[in-house]
């Protein structure tokens, strides 16, 4: 089958009863909420969803949207809202990195430069399979899933705006088909340069090629840019003043919008860094917010390769879900270099054509360029994170004890947050919905009357190993339930998102002026104010996964799940990492505390 063969043909998301929405609402958020507060939530969404309420109307009109033989899903405009909509910094606040398994490069000479030859070689192979929809698309459980998002994975950048961002990328009006460009731009030490990676008649670089061309890259950049001339660091600014700096650059002189281009139409970035992490936790803090004169932050997808070797991927959110990226980097660390160069039909053509990319630049932009490097470091140091890789045991081992890793591990996360700060806190778990047409992800609320009840009495002196047992096990059963919940459709916090959305849209032309009261209650606000935010990656190919927390005192967790082994990565902001720090500590202790309740005889 093609790649795309399946898409047309998926299922629509489902668009949920607003009723239904409702009660969900409601008994989502009430584990998290008193008495008073639930009964002031209960009372808004009674407003809301009344036959002469606002809800019914937004409601009608997203039917009505959703019933149009153009639209693919009635989340079309929500994603573009959520994702290029946000106005802060996306570098650290919304990009995500994978760190790549270990490869052996042991004996070579140039650990750098073969590692980033044989990357690019297997992401241009990638791409080549991907023109020619020869990429076989994924199934779940013998069910196809969409596979639109791996027409962003080359020449995708997003574009700042002043109110929203918008996406350069081809299969697109303006950029029909895979994308013609040949090139892709590096970076080393701030200075940024072309390099053909396609040949003139359509053949790739062989491996030996890109390898010159990368040392010819390293000569050329040999000397640090100084910082207020390295433009990577723009992109680590709030989107609207990005956006500012962006004008003022293309206004500035012709050359700068040459440039621009040649950055965004890149098939995709390498970054090259001096440095050898020191460790895995090192390494993971580099691909999340290393140098970001030597990035470009906007790029769908930069691959980042250390001194020794050691490599991960950056990847722009906005068009691209981790499990998608997964797929990719599956691919990419499936054969070898050359088995990725033969296939793509690599030939050899001298050293590839490398040409320095670079602006010019006035008083004021370097002053923001400065400006901006300065933001972002300290952004940078302020974010505390930590590794935690859990050893004694893995997926295997949950799945002989009769329970789902995921909800085991979700199970962990809650008994570590109660123990480290005395109480529950909103926890939010990301659930891939792909196998709807263009379908991403669902945000789903851990926190239940059932994890509740198993943290209590997990805790208790007073209960027995065998009562312990039976509310883990309903803690458990309850998450896969509802985690399934939203697999189908069935959640309710993006459906009343968007109709918040529809009201600030088209409100008035609705006749809804007004904001409703829901979106300001108790239950709304807290259960979207997330203590834990967690996401997992499951793929043998990668040691890590992470991203940066979404508030002032929540702790992201991107975690890994492996046969032998849980890999995680921490983050949060620095005034509170002790509680990180702590939570770390009695994770530890939770998930060997779960295995052995579950082991006894």
């Amino acid at each position: 089958m093609s790649t795309f063969e399946n898409d047309d043909t998926l299922s629509r998301v489902p668009l949920p009863a607003l009723e239904d929405t409702c009660a969900r609402f409601l008994e989502w958020c009430t584990p998290l909420l008193t008495e008073e507060e639930l009964a002031d939530t209960e009372a808004a969404v009674r407003e809301f969803g009344r036959p002469d309420g606002p809800g019914p109307k937004l409601h009608a009109d997203l039917v009505r949207y959703n019933a149009d033989p153009a639209t693919h899903s009635w989340l079309d405009t929500f994603w573009p809202a959520r994702y290029l909509g946000r106005r802060d910094r996306i570098a650290l606040n919304a990009n995500f990195f994978f760190l790549f398994r270990e490869t052996p490069l042991h004996g070579f000479a140039e650990p750098q430069v073969e590692r980033a030859a044989g990357l690019i070689a297997a992401a241009v192979n990638y791409k080549t399979q991907l023109d020619g929809e020869r990429i076989p698309p994924v199934a779940t459980r013998g069910k196809p899933l969409s596979m639109a998002q791996h027409r962003f994975l080359f020449s995708t950048t997003r574009i700042p705006g002043p109110v929203q961002d918008t996406v350069r990328a081809p299969y697109s009006d303006e950029w029909p088909g895979p994308s013609t460009a040949r090139h892709i731009v590096v970076f080393q030490r701030g200075n940024v340069f072309r390099m053909n990676v396609i040949g003139p008649d359509g053949r790739p670089y062989s491996l030996d090629d890109l390898a010159a061309g990368l040392r010819e890259v390293q000569k050329a950049g040999a000397a640090r840019a100084t910082t207020d001339t390295a433009a990577g660091h723009l992109t680590t600014m709030a989107r609207a003043e990005w956006a500012a700096a962006r004008d003022r650059l293309a206004a500035l002189d012709p050359g700068n919008t040459a440039t621009l281009d040649t950055i965004e139409t890149a098939l995709f970035c390498v970054c090259l860094e001096d440095l050898t992490p020191a460790d895995d936790l090192a390494a993971c803090d580099q691909l999340l917010h290393g140098d970001s004169g030597n990035r470009w932050f906007d790029k769908a997808v930069s691959l980042i390769v250390f001194a020794d070797g050691t490599a991960g991927i950056n990847v722009e959110h906005c068009e691209l879900d981790g499990t998608t990226i997964l797929s990719f980097v599956d691919a990419l660390l499936a054969a070898s270099p050359e088995e990725h160069a033969a296939k793509s039909g690599a030939a050899e053509q001298g050293v590839p054509a490398i040409e320095p990319v670079t602006f010019v630049l006035d008083d004021a932009l370097r002053a923001d360029i400065a400006a901006a490097a300065r933001s972002f470091a300290q952004y940078g140091a302020d974010t505390a994170t930590a590794t935690l890789s859990f050893d004694e045991f893995g997926v295997d081992e949950v799945k002989r004890l009769r329970m789902s890793p995921d909800a085991f591990v979700q199970m962990a996360y809650q008994l570590a947050h109660k123990r480290a700060k005395d109480f529950i806190g909103a926890t939010y778990e990301s659930i891939a919905t792909r196998q709807y047409r263009r379908g991403r992800t669902e945000a789903m609320r851990v926190v239940t009357p059932e994890v509740l009840r198993f943290v209590s009495t997990f805790d208790d002196p007073a209960a027995s190993p065998g009562e312990r047992r039976a509310a883990f096990r309903a803690a458990a059963d309850k998450h896969v339930e509802r985690a399934k919940q939203c697999q189908a459709g069935a959640a309710p916090e993006q459906h009343l998102w968007e109709l918040q959305l529809i009201q600030k849209r088209r409100g008035l032309e609705l006749g809804v002026p007004e904001a409703s009261r829901l979106y300001e209650t108790p239950g709304w606000l807290t259960m979207r104010d997330d203590y834990l935010s967690t996401s997992s990656a499951p793929s043998a190919g990668i040691r890590y996964f992470g991203f940066g927390a979404t508030s002032s005192r929540c702790i992201g967790i991107a975690y890994v799940l492996l046969p032998d082994r849980f890999n995680l990565y921490l983050s949060t902001p620095r005034p509170v990492a002790g509680m990180m720090y702590t939570f770390a500590d009695r994770l530890r202790e939770a998930l060997r505390e779960l295995r052995d309740l579950l082991d006894e005889r």
